[in-house]
């Protein structure tokens, strides 16, 4: 009993150093005027323009904020769209909260204080509501789209995660069946992907120290979970590369990689890497799976190579390949890879441009300010 709680407090000063802002009552006014954005959906690994989205997580009303991004990768703010939904203010402890299909045409928002999800079609004049549906449970903070199928993972109550056929024209229709449950009840989730195959989903959970991991059908409904005990402490963001890899951050100071094999279990290939820094929480891939990166919470990034078998490794020694300062919350590599964009919700309020290099270091292009207080999650084209 004692082990079991000093393992819960470990993980509660892991979970804690990855939310700053976490009791917000008096969010701040929205961000600057419109601007229409310059989304393209043609890009693919050119360096054409793009854009950035996060979600301003306001009680009195959620809105995502946009950020067109140039050729060059900088940012420029181009005001804010309504959700329709709340968000809560605070902290959300997830990534993923914000996404975009595949192809960039459709985003999808969490709306943690209404309980539902909002989804949008994104076009040259920018971003139009398609739809608002109930998440299949309480406080969503998580999804993730595959083709016409999503799910949301909901962390209020016992938690779980509710999937959804996804319409052409933006509705979301509950798919019977879809309803799962966590590994048990107060799991403390923190992340909902799926496989680059679509076949599983995965999701963390921060307070039992699990990997969950379900399959889904061909229809779409989902079955399980199977579970397995993460190599590091606290798992927390993850990332899919090339063939099935799963990079995951773990909020007690370290990274892991596995395949994901046909059954749907996680070898672990690389266990517990230190990034050397505090609190990494987020984490993603670049699209030809070469690099790695973590968004640590004590307000830097970590940059690991990933070999061929998934096994990683530290490009810096001493993990901090790019020094922000405290408040990171989240990341989002561009559709190209070429662009890491980092999310501080603490003291600059704000989000930082990165260049990625060939070798995996990063080239600071400048932050864009003037985000709200209670701002959370993070996507990128």
């Amino acid at each position: 009993m004692t082990k079991h709680f000093a393992f819960l407090a470990l993980a509660t000063a892991a979970v804690a150093a990855c939310e700053q802002n976490r009791s917000i009552t008096n969010p701040a006014a929205a961000i600057v005027s419109s601007l229409e954005a310059q989304h393209n959906s043609g890009s693919g690994g050119s360096d054409g323009p793009g854009a950035v989205y996060t979600l301003t997580n306001q009680v009195a009303g959620n809105a995502v904020a946009v950020f067109t991004r140039g050729a060059d990768g900088r940012l420029t703010a181009a005001g804010t769209v309504a959700t329709g939904g709340a968000g809560t203010g605070a902290s959300l402890g997830s990534q993923s909260a914000v996404s975009l299909s595949n192809d960039g045409r459709r985003l999808f928002a969490v709306n943690a204080g209404s309980n539902d999800v909002s989804v949008f079609a994104v076009s040259p004049a920018g971003l139009a509501l398609a739809s608002r549906t109930p998440s299949g449970g309480t406080l969503p903070i998580s999804l993730t789209v595959h083709g016409n199928v999503l799910y949301v993972l909901n962390a209020g109550g016992s938690g779980n995660i509710s999937g959804f056929t996804l319409g052409t024209s933006g509705d979301l229709t509950p798919i019977a069946g879809a309803t799962l449950p966590l590994s048990g009840s107060t799991v403390g989730p923190a992340d909902v992907q799926f496989s680059p195959d679509g076949r599983h989903l995965v999701v963390t959970e921060k307070n039992t120290n699990l990997l969950d991991v379900y399959a889904v059908d061909a229809s779409g409904v989902a079955s399980g979970p199977t579970t397995t005990a993460s190599a590091g402490g606290t798992p927390f963001g993850f990332a899919f590369g090339l063939r099935n890899d799963l990079f995951v951050s773990e909020a007690a100071g370290s990274a892991s990689s596995y395949v994901l094999d046909a059954s749907g279990t996680p070898a672990l290939v690389s266990g517990a890497v230190s990034t050397h820094q505090g609190a990494p929480c987020w984490a993603v891939v670049t699209a030809d799976g070469r690099f790695g990166f973590t968004g640590n919470g004590a307000g830097s990034v970590s940059a690991f190579a990933i070999a061929p078998d998934g096994a990683i490794r530290l490009v810096d020694a001493d993990g901090g390949t790019a020094l922000i300062g405290s408040g990171i919350n989240d990341i989002a590599l561009s559709h190209n890879s070429r662009y890491l964009y980092v999310l501080q919700t603490a003291g600059a309020q704000a989000i930082h441009a990165f260049r990625v290099a060939a070798d995996g270091h990063l080239t600071a292009l400048g932050p864009v300010a003037g985000l709200p207080a209670g701002t959370r999650g993070l996507a990128a084209f």
